[in-house]
């Protein structure tokens, strides 16, 4: 396998992704879209858990070059620029996609995206906007929809992995979200955990008065579901 960090730009600001990938031979590229954190270990990790799958795995920078929060506060502060800004979102978000394409071992024709909490609005907003994706995935995801003016037709099938018990995106959100893919026609899926809350793919994640707890059999089967996924969208 090999590994290396990437710089790009959006507007001035410096950010770097992390790409990991087998070898040389062209292959299906799977973004990497990180918590609210910021692009931490555990999202690069994942990308070589996906370079060992036989994909180019490029966990991509929202925040900018080594922007890391230390606490939940600082983590909150760092993604609500973005929440509050649709519009600044999806462009950050296109910036990455368009540097992974370019990449000599990248198919450009087979692209998913996958992220969590945090990421995974952004996974869901770049299918949103009718980017060019086979498949986007949302690990403990947030289900609100841009403003309309933001959507597109979206062109990806959609998996959702999602805790039972999450009470910071609740089941009536989900299925707020369901109805939304329903009226567009998507293929979508959703596979539900019990037992499971916010965060339950993150080890280290234990604050259950908050309804965050990392929960690692929902994430093994998570994972699972995740290359089976992969397989049918790249196949």
């Amino acid at each position: 396998m090999h590994t290396a960090t990437l710089p790009y730009h959006d507007d001035g600001v410096e950010l770097e992704g992390f790409v990991a990938y087998p070898d040389k031979k062209r292959r299906p590229l799977v973004l990497l879209c990180h918590a609210w954190k910021g692009r931490d270990d555990f999202i690069c990790e994942k990308a070589q858990a996906i370079a060992q799958l036989g994909y180019v795995g490029f966990a991509l920078d929202m925040y900018g070059k080594g922007v890391l929060g230390k606490s939940k506060e600082e983590n909150a502060l760092l993604k609500k620029p973005f929440m509050d800004d649709r519009k600044l979102l999806q462009k950050r978000l296109l910036k990455a996609y368009e540097t992974a394409c370019r990449l000599p071992y990248v198919d450009p024709n087979q692209i998913a995206v996958l992220g969590y909490g945090f990421g995974a609005v952004c996974a869901l907003d770049l299918a949103r906007i009718g980017a060019n994706l086979k498949g986007a995935i949302s690990v403990y995801g947030h289900f609100d929809p841009p403003s309309s003016t933001l959507s597109k037709p979206i062109k990806a099938k959609i998996l959702v992995l999602h805790g039972y018990n999450d009470p910071v995106s609740t089941q009536a959100d989900l299925s707020r979200f369901e109805n939304e893919m329903n009226e567009q026609k998507v293929d979508w899926q959703a596979h539900i955990y019990g037992g499971t809350m916010h965060a339950f793919a993150t080890p280290g994640a234990n604050a259950p008065e908050s309804g965050i707890l990392h929960n690692p059999l929902s994430a093994k089967r998570a994972w699972v579901a995740i290359e089976a996924f992969l397989n049918e969208i790249f196949a």
